[in-house]
């Protein structure tokens, strides 16, 4: 426990030593603010036309500007946006250590190597969730600011708990990045592979088949709104717990057999 506490504390001073994590709060709670933005406009177009927020051109989608729907927008903005932004995370908690030319020191130190990949993923755990978090709140101001109806408590919290589970649920996909970040040293490799996923889970979700394509699975969950078992299908989540078994499990091994003098 002792190691862990070591290796973990030494993951957020890097990280609070660095901009990244402020550069993802900043790209995550554009998520909220363009909700708001979106309300904004469903309120009375006419207004949004004359303050040039639109043009005469433009079709507003049809919706109502209400809480309901703003947590719904803010729900399908996490689950898009926070596919990236948590694949970046992952990309520089692991593939900074080769672009820093620090992956053969950390090899070597007398710490087991299952220890350091086990703080580096509690590390993106942590900020994911405070991520979340503060997004939530921020969405609360945006929300109060355009003054919305149909608030109530029980909703603020039923809204909370669906997007931690979708958080949960993009969290899940991140080994997969960790483990193209290891093996391939360094950025380009996880940066792209989160790339294709999403541009795969885009085609998977308009065939049709995006239940059985893991990378869709957390957009699939916020379109459907509650996240309950008949909302969504059970193999849809054996297959993101299979896609995180296999990451987890990929990248525990690579950092074990891997040698620190390559």
């Amino acid at each position: 426990m002792n190691a862990f506490l070591a290796a973990f504390w030494a993951e957020l001073l890097k990280a609070r030593r660095s901009r990244v994590f402020l550069l993802t709060l900043v790209a995550l709670s554009i998520v909220p603010v363009v909700s708001g933005l979106f309300m904004f406009i469903l309120q009375d177009p006419d207004r949004a036309l004359a303050m040039g927020l639109i043009t005469a051109k433009a079709q507003i989608i049809a919706g109502t500007a209400d809480w309901p729907t703003f947590f719904q927008v803010i729900l399908l903005g996490i689950a898009i946006g926070g596919a990236i932004v948590f694949a970046f995370i992952a990309t520089w908690v692991f593939g900074r250590e080769f672009a820093d030319r620090t992956a053969k020191e950390l090899l070597a130190l007398p710490v087991q190597r299952h220890t350091i990949v086990a703080a580096k993923f509690a590390l993106i755990s942590i900020w994911i969730l405070t991520l979340i978090l503060v997004v939530f709140v921020i969405g609360l101001a945006v929300g109060r600011g355009v003054d919305l109806p149909g608030w109530s408590a029980m909703l603020a919290w039923s809204s909370l708990g669906s997007l931690m589970f979708i958080a949960v649920l993009t969290y899940m996909l991140i080994p997969a990045v960790a483990l193209v970040a290891s093996a391939g040293r360094g950025y380009l490799p996880p940066l792209a592979w989160a790339v294709l996923t999403i541009v795969l889970a885009q085609i998977a979700g308009i065939t049709g088949w995006g239940d059985w394509f893991p990378w869709y699975v957390p957009a699939l969950v916020a379109s459907l709104g509650e996240p309950h078992a008949q909302a969504v299908p059970l193999h849809s989540y054996v297959l993101v717990l299979a896609a995180f078994v296999a990451g987890a499990a990929g990248t525990f091994a690579w950092w074990q057999s891997a040698d620190q003098t390559r």
